[in-house]
């Protein structure tokens, strides 16, 4: 276990290496405008104790842990009597901790699973409390980047709808498109490309990327394209990893007619970004600090934090000051220092401060 609170400082040399701001990709203007406007913390009385936090992490990797002694050190300055027990093992241990009572607040790097959900309401009867703390980044591997779709250079097309990448990479069309998609004239192309076949490339189905754009973009749907080419980490040799989204991409990169779901972080010359918009008639927008955060891009996704809140019953005092301090001016700009997590825009802030009323 680690202890990061009023010792945080000491901690921070000693099992994370110095605490840099420049971590991550995601420097923007934006958002440091969006932190400045938030409410400054303002402690309120709370019990003494330890809060016990797992999540997101390794053994070998911080992941969050760089972040959580950022939080624990700026929290100390007004709650020095509360120290953070830090366990960020791996997101999977995180909900059976506070289900079985060990945690007392579980920070994911991703969207719950229902299996977690499921085996939180096996233990205690009803669904972890969720509160949002920060959005996904743009392009930082390991810190839910933002998925986006992809087109060959040559690819005419520089946008498309969720509807029409549902009718692509599915086999349901759920959001209303009026047959799969199967060629690139389906989706308006002419000439030599409108009877050419889409070959679709990206994450494995089974994989937490996967089920993401199932619940998203298939609109719950499990069934995929059948031609859909699926790709999983290659470990090397030497140790490297050859990422899934690496592979997806060089894959499309040798591909006229194929289309990609990946991340910016592994483009080439190659390959192209496509703007997305929600349906037809809504805007059409490229991924950036500005759109994630907003949550103009319709792919946005946010960072959770769960914990054990019966029906009607408040939350713990340590934890609820814990989560205020993360939620506030100060809380939201260690995510900006930090460098990797995108902040919370004022709206989000306000309602996730509501729900810990």
């Amino acid at each position: 276990m680690r202890f990061v609170g009023i010792i945080g400082p000491l901690l921070a040399g000693l099992f994370l290496g110095p605490l840099r701001a420049d971590e991550g990709r995601n420097a923007s203007p934006y958002a440091q405008q969006v932190v400045a406007s938030l409410p400054a913390f303002r402690p309120a009385p709370a019990p003494a104790g330890v809060i016990r936090l797992w999540g997101h992490g390794s053994f070998s990797r911080p992941f969050m842990r760089l972040l959580v002694a950022r939080w624990a050190r700026g929290f100390a300055r007004f709650h020095p009597d509360i120290t953070i027990r830090e366990e960020t093992y791996g997101t999977s241990s995180a909900i059976p901790a506070l289900a079985l009572g060990a945690g007392d607040l579980a920070i994911l790097g991703e969207e719950i699973l229902p299996e977690a959900v499921d085996t939180f309401r096996r233990v205690k009867l009803y669904e972890p409390f969720s509160v949002e703390i920060a959005n996904g980044s743009v392009d930082v591997r390991n810190f839910d980047y933002a998925q986006m779709f992809f087109v060959h250079k040559d690819n005419p097309l520089a946008q498309l709808t969720l509807t029409q990448l549902d009718a692509i990479f599915g086999a349901e069309h759920r959001r209303g498109a009026p047959r799969n998609f199967r060629t690139w004239g389906d989706v308006g192309l002419t000439g030599e490309w409108a009877d050419k076949p889409i070959t679709p490339y990206g994450w494995r189905t089974d994989d937490s990327f996967g089920f993401y754009l199932e619940q998203t973009l298939l609109a719950g749907s499990h069934r995929w394209n059948s031609a859909l080419r699926e790709f999983r980490h290659i470990n090397r040799p030497d140790g490297s990893i050859y990422d899934h989204g690496q592979q997806a991409l060089d894959g499309l990169a040798q591909d006229r007619y194929g289309i990609a779901v990946s991340n910016i972080r592994y483009a080439g010359p190659d390959v192209k970004a496509l703007k997305v918009a929600e349906h037809e008639g809504a805007p059409y927008v490229a991924v950036t600090a500005r759109t994630l955060i907003d949550h103009t891009y319709p792919l946005s996704r946010t960072i959770p934090a769960f914990l054990d809140r019966a029906p009607g019953q408040p939350v713990e005092p340590k934890v609820k000051e814990f989560l205020r301090y993360i939620l506030s001016r100060e809380g939201q700009q260690d995510i900006v220092d930090d460098g990797r997590y995108l902040p919370l825009a004022p709206a989000m802030v306000a309602a996730q401060l509501k729900k810990l009323e």
